[in-house]
């Protein structure tokens, strides 16, 4: 099973930049985009074989989430339920026979880290929400989810930490979900390596040299750790200030 995850920086200008290239080549099981920054309907979308599930964002150009996928889910569910209202297109979830599929764009603390609380409480709501999920069927969970976990998910760390994305509240909550039963795919198949990154500032040359931070992830219920066949980044594919990120799943 091939899912691809994506962080396209709006949909409509990555379409221009060669995502229906990327999407055709992939021929993905399931493919997950956040940042959509539209409405559903304002792309002419075709995508023959798949479904398509929208999440849009109150606020028009503004954040959202979709998911296209060959099989059609049992259920589907946008938000984090109503504990946690989301009118920001951030959480679309699949329900499936053996698993649930989640994609999420988790809210930015912004530079100052105005809205660091804000993104706390999103932390807690969506540890609740998965783990909650997981007492039903395992859960496997992508997206955008704007922390930099260890030093070696970034190239410089030193200068960076306390930064959004890299303060220690944020990482930390990152601990507490892979310590509530996720393991980050990536890191599973690849151990310690460092210089693989996901994002990478729009500032001249910066991409060109490799100057990122990994903050796109796969993660995946613990039991389903021995499934994984392939997880890897594709800094090459070019369209957005992200590139895509694969799991290969054997079932």
């Amino acid at each position: 099973m091939k899912m691809i995850s994506w962080n396209v920086n709006g949909l409509r200008a990555c379409v221009k930049k060669g995502f229906l290239d990327y999407f055709a080549a992939m021929d993905a099981d399931v493919f997950c985009v956040q940042e959509t920054k539209m409405q559903e309907g304002q792309l002419e979308l075709e995508l023959p074989g798949y479904k398509q599930y929208w999440n849009d964002a109150t606020r028009k150009g503004y954040s959202g989430t979709a998911v296209f996928v060959k099989e059609e889910p049992m259920s589907v569910q946008r938000g984090l339920g109503e504990q946690f209202p989301d009118d920001e297109g951030r959480v679309i979830t699949l329900e499936y026979p053996q698993f649930y599929i989640v994609t999420m764009y988790t809210p930015n603390a912004k530079r100052d880290l105005s809205r660091l609380s804000y993104r706390l409480a999103w932390e807690d709501a969506a540890r609740t929400y998965l783990c909650n999920l997981e007492l039903q069927k395992p859960v496997l969970l992508c997206g955008d989810l704007n922390v930099a976990h260890r030093p070696i998910d970034l190239k410089n760390d030193r200068a960076n930490r306390g930064n959004s994305g890299f303060t220690d509240e944020e990482r930390e909550k990152m601990t507490a979900l892979l310590e509530a039963g996720f393991v980050d795919s990536f890191r599973y198949m690849n151990g310690d390596e460092d210089g693989h990154y996901t994002w990478w500032s729009y500032m001249a040359n910066v991409r060109a040299r490799n100057i990122g931070w990994r903050i796109d992830y796969w993660l995946v219920s613990a039991q389903l750790a021995t499934n994984i066949q392939t997880a890897a980044i594709h800094p090459e594919t070019v369209g957005s200030d992200h590139c895509p990120i694969l799991l290969e799943l054997a079932f």
